[in-house]
């Protein structure tokens, strides 16, 4: 099942990207180990990246076990509007980030 991402360019100049994009996928798709993942994530991205990865993982999970967004804000030390993109995104019950949010967290939190 292939779904539009934002991520990816659209123009049909940017095929280049969008082939990299879905390679990068696979990719990430294939790896199943997680010491391989680990060593991956630490020659693909930055220290910064990884950091910024964290924190909006961070912030969904706060999200969706229903802590406050001024609350959230002040602790990850984000902007409302950071956090409230991250809100739309878990308003939409078939999302993604809802469902594996879900997935995770609903048994233990009985919701």
């Amino acid at each position: 099942m292939s779904t539009k991402s934002a991520v990816i360019p659209s123009a049909a100049g940017e095929k280049e990207a969008r082939d990299a994009f879905e390679d990068i996928i696979s990719v990430f798709c294939s790896v199943s180990d997680k010491d391989d993942m680990k060593a991956l994530f630490d020659d693909l991205f930055t220290e910064s990246e990884v950091k910024d990865m964290i924190t909006r993982w961070l912030l969904m999970t706060d999200l969706y076990k229903g802590k406050p967004q001024r609350e959230i804000a002040e602790k990850r030390k984000l902007s409302l509007c950071k956090i409230t993109r991250g809100s739309r995104m878990l308003k939409k019950e078939d999302g993604f980030m809802h469902r594996l949010l879900s997935s995770r967290y609903d048994d233990h939190l009985h919701i």
